[in-house]
């Protein structure tokens, strides 16, 4: 089977439930995958808005996640290294805080947000606030597999 990402909360290709964006609770969706390929050492996770109107928005970035877990549970706490993930931290994302931040467009057409899901084949030296840039540098040259999941979200 290949490496997959889904959520309980939407189905790819479909609104994200408002409580998991800044018009309601603001946490993260529970987020399930298949087994990564073999040789997976870690995983990380960048969550991010291609359709903001000044550029790539990131939501989320949470790096280090065991390669034995197949899922994060709802509401994922934005500390440095939330409790339960031993060696994971969030980074920091485009509100300029470290954890999930929902989807917050402007009114207008819907943006899509895609959660990507990638197997390494290391173990890296991840700190906490990593950006999305530091995260893709890092991860460069260890990219087993991605796993990506899209949800969309809008204002009218």
């Amino acid at each position: 089977m290949a490496f997959a990402l889904t959520s309980p909360a939407f189905e790819t290709g479909q609104p994200i439930p408002a409580r998991f964006t800044a018009d309601g609770d603001d946490i993260s969706p529970t987020l399930e995958w298949t087994a990564p390929p073999g040789g997976t050492k870690s995983l990380a996770l960048i969550v991010d808005d291609p359709d903001a109107p000044a550029g790539t928005w990131v939501h989320w970035i949470l790096a280090g996640i065991p390669p034995d877990r197949t899922s994060l549970p709802e509401k994922v706490a934005s500390d440095a290294s939330p409790a339960g993930l031993t060696q994971t931290v969030n980074g920091k994302n485009s509100f300029g805080r470290s954890g999930y931040g929902g989807p917050d467009p402007p009114p207008g057409p819907d943006h899509r947000y895609f959660f990507k899901l990638y197997a390494l084949d290391a173990t890296l030296p991840w700190k906490p606030g990593v950006t999305k840039d530091e995260a893709e540098k890092m991860m460069q040259g260890h990219v087993l597999a991605e796993a990506s999941l899209m949800g969309t979200y809008g204002r009218k």
